[in-house]
C-alpha cells in the first residue's frame, strides 16, 4: 500500500491503524547492503508505538516521540540510549494535552519543544515542552483561524524564538509559518495563499544567513497543479517563493510534492521530495538562496530498480555525503538507506528487512551521533510498532 502525499491522508493513514502494511516484492534481489542494528523495538504498550520522528541527542541521550501507545495510547516522549534502554519521559493524553506527535525534539535551555499535529483545546494541534525529568505542558493550542492548524513539523530556534509551521489555517486556509515565544505568545510572521506563493507546509525550517527556509507541499506554479515550493521568509514576514516545483513531466526530471525540511551545507540548500524525478518516485535537490535549484538524483523505484523509493525525511551530512531515508524501495519494499554525493551519486546502505528482525518504514530523519547514523522506524521490530536502530555506514 502507497500512501498519497496529502498531508493530513498521509499521516492518518500512517497512524489510524499503527501499522503501513507491506507491498509487493522485487525480482531482482541484489547483493544486501550493511545491516542495520536494532536497538529497541516498540511494544506497541505503555513505552510507545509506531514513532514517526527523528531521534534528538540530549544530555548523551536519545529523545523521541511515538505517535500512539504510552499510558493513554496518544503518543509518548521517551528516552534511549544507545544500548538499548528505553523509558518514557511522558504519555500523552489527548484533549486538552497534546497527542500523536509527527516531528523530532529541539532542546533548547534545558528543555525539550515539540508540535503534536492533533490535540489541544480544540484539537487543532499544539506547541508542548517537557523537562528532562518528565513535566509536561501545553504553550499554545492552535485555533486555526488566523493562527494556523495541525503542524506536523518541528520547530526551529532562533535568537530567543521559536518558529515553526502549520500545514492548514491562517487567513486563507492553506497553512502558515509561525513565531512563539518561550511564554507562549504566538503570532503568524506569513500566511500561505496557494498559488503562486505555496500551500501546506509540512516540513520545519532551516535558518540559514539572517532568514527562515521551508518548503510546502503544494502550490506554486508548476505543470502538476501545483508541485510545492521552496520559499524565503524574513523573522518580520516578507515571504518569497525561491523555486516551484514541476514535478515529473517531459523534459524534466524535477521534483514535486516536498513532505521534508532541507539542510544548509556551506549556503546551499538540500532537500528531497516524495514524487518527482525521473519515474516520479522522489528526488534529492539543491537550490541556493538566489533560486538556482538542481535535480541532483532521481529515485528509480519499480520492480527492477532497488534504489528506494518516495523520501519524506529530511537529509543529513557525514563526512561530506548526503544521507536519508525512502519511506518505500529497497528489496522489501519496507524503505532504505542511503547515501548520495553532492554531485548525484547515489547508493543504498542499508533495505530495511520489516518485521520482526528490522525496522519498516523509516519516516523521520537520521542523525549522526559518534560516527553513526541512528533513526527510528514507523513499523517493525519484534512487535511491527517501530524501531529505534543505529547504522554503521
Amino acid at each position: 500500500m502507497r500512501l498519497s502525499s496529502s498531508s493530513a491522508l498521509f499521516f492518518a493513514a500512517l497512524i489510524g491503524a499503527g501499522n503501513l502494511g507491506a507491498s509487493g516484492s522485487f525480482a531482482s534481489p541484489r547483493t544486501p547492503p550493511p545491516s542495520s542494528i536494532v536497538i529497541y523495538s516498540f511494544k506497541g504498550g505503555a513505552d510507545g508505538a509506531n514513532p514517526l520522528a527523528g531521534l534528538t541527542l540530549f544530555n548523551g541521550a536519545l529523545y523521541g516521540t511515538t505517535s500512539l501507545g504510552g499510558a493513554n495510547g496518544k503518543g509518548t516522549v521517551f528516552k534511549v540510549s544507545t544500548s538499548g534502554n528505553e523509558s518514557v519521559l511522558y504519555s500523552f493524553a489527548g484533549q486538552p494535552d497534546a497527542a500523536s506527535p509527527a516531528a523530532s525534539l529541539i532542546h533548547v535551555n534545558g528543555k525539550l519543544y515539540g508540535t503534536t499535529p492533533v490535540g489541544g483545546t480544540i484539537n487543532n494541534g499544539t506547541v508542548f515542552e517537557v523537562s528532562p525529568s518528565g513535566h509536561e505542558s501545553v504553550l499554545y493550542s492552535f485555533k486555526f483561524e488566523p493562527d494556523g492548524t495541525n503542524p506536523y513539523a518541528g520547530l526551529t530556534e532562533t535568537n530567543g524564538a521559536l518558529y515553526g509551521t502549520t500545514s492548514g489555517g491562517g487567513t486563507k486556509d492553506r497553512g502558515t509559518v509561525f513565531e512563539l515565544s518561550a511564554s507562549g505568545d504566538e503570532s503568524v510572521i506569513h500566511s500561505f495563499t496557494g498559488e503562486p506563493d505555496g500551500e501546506s507546509p509540512f516540513a520545519g525550517l532551516t535558518y540559514l544567513n539572517g532568514n527562515l527556509y521551508g518548503t510546502t507541499e503544494h502550490g506554486g506554479y508548476g505543470k502538476k497543479g501545483g508541485a510545492g515550493t521552496v520559499f524565503e521568509v524574513s523573522p518580520s514576514g516578507s515571504e518569497s517563493v525561491i523555486h516551484s516545483f514541476t514535478g515529473a513531466h517531459a523534459g524534466s526530471s524535477d521534483g514535486a510534492w516536498p513532505l521534508a525540511g532541507m539542510i544548509a551545507v556551506n549556503g546551499t540548500l538540500y532537500g528531497t521530495t516524495y514524487e518527482g524525478g525521473p519515474a516520479d518516485e522522489g528526488a534529492v535537490f539543491s537550490v541556493n538562496p538566489a533560486g538556482t535549484e538542481k535535480a541532483i538524483y532521481g529515485f528509480l523505484g519499480g520492480d527492477v530498480y532497488l534504489d528506494g523509493a518516495s523520501p519524506s525525511a529530511s537529509l543529513t551530512l557525514l563526512k561530506g555525503k548526503l544521507y536519508g531515508t525512502t519511506l518505500y524501495g529497497g528489496n522489501n519494499d519496507s524503505g532504505t538507506i542511503f547515501e548520495v554525493s553532492k554531485s548525484g551519486r547515489e547508493s543504498v546502505v542499508h533495505d530495511f528487512q520489516g518485521s520482526p528482525a528490522d525496522g519498516a518504514f523509516p519516516y523521520g530523519p537520521l542523525i549522526v551521533v559518534n560516527g553513526m547514523l541512528y533513526g527510528t522506524t514507523a513499523n517493525g521490530g519484534v512487535n511491527n510498532d517501530g524501531t529505534v536502530f543505529a547504522l554503521a555506514p
